[in-house]
């Protein structure tokens, strides 16, 4: 039937991300994309249009997914306790897979074949968002008051930290670290006593 698509667009999606993590954007082609997903190349164009639009629909629906459990995952009533169990959440997000697969938006990022604008708004519109939602974490119930910094300051150097842990993983593969200098930063921001 004429533009009705004959491949199951969930399953292929979360396959089209799954490579463009393992690989990166700029060593992924649409070939490398109609073997892992099984749709042949000319089905993809005609759905998706090239490989840049193909990346922006699947990242869009990684950072909606990444942002909903990020903010899950900042839920608990204690801040001090919140922001460990968001650093744990992203720390167990880079470990996933054998060999890890690290950070899709900063392998993103760091991809020089990656440059399309409408590429670096998406990452840009990611780390906003992840702000935006440790800022809105940090200022609810009197959170603030605990606070060594304004809420948008510590959400930011928040979000730096998460990027450094990216790099930081890559070379130690130590979830450990990771998680001592989450502490560390934690204790800066939300000092105890």
């Amino acid at each position: 039937m004429a533009g009705r698509r004959q491949f199951d667009e969930k399953q292929t999606l979360e396959q089209v991300l799954d490579v463009f993590w393992r690989q990166g954007y700029g060593a992924t082609s649409m070939a490398d994309l109609a073997v892992a997903t099984g749709v042949q190349r000319g089905s993809l164009y005609h759905a998706y249009r090239d490989k840049e639009a193909l990346f922006l629909r699947v990242f869009q629906d990684y950072r909606d997914a990444f942002l909903a459990d990020a903010a899950v995952r900042l839920a608990h009533p204690d801040p001090r306790r919140a922001l460990l169990d968001f650093f744990d959440f992203t720390i167990e997000s880079l470990a996933v897979g054998t060999p890890a697969r690290g950070c899709l938006s900063t392998r993103t990022a760091l991809d020089t074949r990656a440059g399309a604008e409408a590429i670096r708004t998406e990452l840009r519109d990611l780390l906003d968002g992840l702000e935006r939602v440790l800022a809105e974490r940090l200022s609810q119930d009197g959170t603030e008051d605990l606070l060594a910094v304004p809420p948008a300051e510590a959400a930011r150097l928040l979000v730096t930290l998460t990027r450094g842990n990216v790099v930081i993983e890559s070379v130690y593969q130590d979830p450990s670290r990771l998680r001592a200098a989450a502490r560390t930063l934690v204790d800066l921001i939300v000092p105890t006593g």
